[in-house]
């Protein structure tokens, strides 16, 4: 099954580029804000998983490291001397300093063996955010990307906000790809700060007077060509009402954290990252599909223990967190969480304390939206072999980066086996991997 990529029109041929909008509006960023659409469809083999409507991704920038997270093996020489504590759910372990995290433990599962081809950060983040090794005839969807574009369009029609959004993301933002850019994420930094350009910067008379005579431009324009359709596309009119209908929206104070009681604040933890997943949790509540909130500084060359504990100590009250207030709001059974990076860390230390770049059998956690808490899936060594040739002989029920981006799309009832059609009219797979049934079932 092909669907082709209309890339005139965000379902339609009304699509203007974010360029364009800037020289009609001057509304930074807002270029693709209009009702996203396609419709999904379910696979037979999806039937008995619970359908979920968002994703959270807690994107841990520079590849944490699984031994300090989510694989600990204690006691182990590789483990180089860190620790592990146990958890709510029975013999799960994780790292000693997830204090917090263990506690939710039985809504969170793990996957403990999964595999890339890539091992250099550029290629890998490319590669876990798109599902795709990268290729240099074309650019893949981010994952967000590829959950709003299958968004019906009744379903989308109520949301004013962007419905994909990366909080922190400096340059490693979701992407449309082939989709086009309509589909990139909306990036916004600390929630303690205002999104900027959502208030105009003249007064309402002014405005208003601005756009009727925008709406004379328009209209004698459309005149001289003949009210040319795809001309009425160009001008963008319909993505204009959409970005003045996010700015009148009651549905941005989601992005004001300040707005949210302190104790809520305290318990994700007095820090960007914890006020980002805050802030993603208040985003699925007004029905926004992709949050991805960026915590970066994993890349532990050197000093390995120290620097992934001060990451830990930002990650496990904002990951616990995010669990409690989704389950309070009643929100976790439809919003799937995951939590990881680009790949894991070498079992082995470097001469400088560290820990260098490891494709070959990594973690992330993940949660809600279907998946049953309390899980393990795949096993790595506790001792492996440093001149082991095939990683995977080391590994249990090793799983793909595909696999996971297959879990969660199908999760989200989007049909694994549907084509989409680029541009120029190549057919691509939606997901190359096979939904992990452990996680599910």
């Amino acid at each position: 099954m092909s669907e082709s990529v209309d890339n005139a029109g965000c379902g339609s041929n009304e699509h203007v580029n974010r360029r364009s909008l800037l020289k009609l509006a001057g509304l930074s960023g807002l270029s693709w804000l209009t009702p996203l659409a396609t419709g999904l469809a379910r696979q037979k083999e999806q039937s008995k998983v619970d359908q979920a409507r968002s994703l959270i991704v807690l994107w841990l920038e520079g590849a944490p490291s699984q031994l300090e997270t989510f694989d600990p093996h204690p006691g182990a020489e590789i483990a180089a001397g860190s620790l592990a504590r146990p958890t709510n759910a029975p013999g799960i372990l994780l790292g000693d300093g997830f204090e917090q995290t263990a506690e939710q433990m039985d809504s969170i599962s793990l996957v403990r063996a999964i595999t890339s081809k890539e091992g250099d950060h550029a290629r890998a983040v490319y590669n876990i955010k798109t599902g795709y090794r990268p290729d240099p005839t074309l650019i893949h969807p981010a994952i967000g990307s590829v959950i709003c574009h299958q968004i019906p369009k009744a379903a989308s029609s109520m949301v004013d906000i962007p419905r994909h959004i990366s909080i922190l993301a400096g340059q490693s933002a979701g992407r449309g790809g082939y989709l086009g850019d309509r589909y990139d994420a909306f990036k916004i930094g600390d929630p303690l700060n205002p999104v900027p350009d959502l208030k105009p910067r003249v007064g309402d008379r002014q405005q208003n007077q601005r756009l009727k005579d925008l709406s004379v431009v328009d209209q004698a324009f459309l005149q001289r060509q003949g009210n040319n359709r795809t001309l009425q596309g160009v001008l963008g009119n319909h993505n204009l009402d959409a970005a003045l209908s996010m700015m009148s929206s009651e549905q941005i104070s989601a992005f004001d954290v300040s707005k949210a009681d302190s104790s809520l604040r305290e318990e994700y933890g007095d820090t960007p990252f914890g006020r980002g997943c805050l802030a993603a949790v208040r985003l699925i509540e007004q029905g926004v599909r992709c949050v991805e909130v960026t915590l970066n500084g994993w890349d532990t060359h050197v000093n390995n223990h120290e620097l992934q504990a001060g990451r830990i100590e930002i990650l496990d009250p904002a990951f616990a967190a995010l669990i409690r207030d989704l389950k309070r709001r009643e929100l976790l059974d439809s919003t799937m969480v995951v939590c990881g990076g680009e790949f894991g860390r070498t079992p082995w230390m470097n001469p400088l304390g560290g820990r260098d770049h490891w494709p070959s059998g990594f973690s992330m956690a993940l949660a809600g939206g279907g998946i049953q808490g309390g899980r393990v899936v795949g096993e790595t060594s506790a001792n492996p072999k440093r001149d082991t040739i095939d990683r995977k002989t080391e590994l249990k029920n090793p799983h793909s980066v595909e696999d996971i981006h297959a879990t969660i799309l199908g999760s989200l009832g989007i049909e694994l086996t549907k084509e989409l059609d680029t541009p120029i009219g190549r057919p691509m797979e939606i997901c190359q991997g096979e939904m992990i049934r452990e996680l599910l079932d």
